[in-house]
Order: C-alpha cells, then structure tokens, then sequence
C-alpha cells in the first residue's frame, strides 16, 4: 500500500466520523468553553440572577436595558485583576464589555446557586 492509498483511507474514515459526530450533536446545545473567561461566564450564566438596587435603578434611569446586561454576561471579558475569585463565601468579578459604544463594567458577585449583580460602571 502506497502512501496516496493511505492518505485516501485516511480521509475516508475522517470523513466518515465527521458525518456522524455532526449527526448526533445536531441540535444539542453543545459548547466548548475551555477559557477562564467563558468558564466563569457559563457559571455566571448558568444560575439565578438577582439585581441589586445599584443596578435596578440603572435599569430605571434607562442608562442601560436589560438587554445590555444579558449582552455583557454573554460576549464580556472578565477582568481577572479587578477580580477576587477566591473571596469567601462568593467571588466577586469584574466584567468589562463594549456595549452601545460605551466602555462598561458591571460587578458580579458569584456564589453556589445564585449571581447578584452589584454594581454598573459606564465609562464614557
């Protein structure tokens, strides 16, 4: 067997496993979040949150939706050192986004079942 036969039996079968890892993750909400950041926002993400009132009277004043927020723990970039991860009982992370063209921070303190969101900072 030469080495352009080994190249095509190669393919084939990488091919092949293409087509069947495509078929049973069809559909599924399937994520790789290997980063430090999308970790921590996942796990953000994935509890309840709970606005304090910093943030329920930025929601009133309309200087920013809620929108925006759910935009800034999806697509943020953890500021790691603004942050205290290891803080007992809940870390607290700094979040920093770009969001209707303003520099935007928004603190979030993180514990076993729920996420409060503390504070909004709007860097103009």
């Amino acid at each position: 067997m030469n080495l352009i036969q080994r190249i095509g039996y190669y393919l084939g079968g990488f091919s092949i496993g293409l087509v069947i890892l495509a078929f049973f993750l069809n559909g599924k909400k399937t994520s790789c979040s290997y980063g430090p950041d999308s970790r921590v926002l996942k796990n953000i993400n994935s509890k309840n949150l709970i606005y304090s009132q910093n943030i329920s009277e930025a929601l009133k004043s309309a200087e920013i939706d809620s929108f925006g927020i759910t935009y800034i723990l999806k697509k943020g970039d953890i500021n790691f050192s603004e942050s205290t991860p290891r803080q007992e009982p809940c870390g607290v992370y700094t979040i920093d986004a770009n969001y209707n063209e303003k520099d935007v921070s928004l603190v979030v303190q993180n514990c076993d079942s729920t996420a409060t969101l503390q504070n909004l900072i709007i860097k103009k």
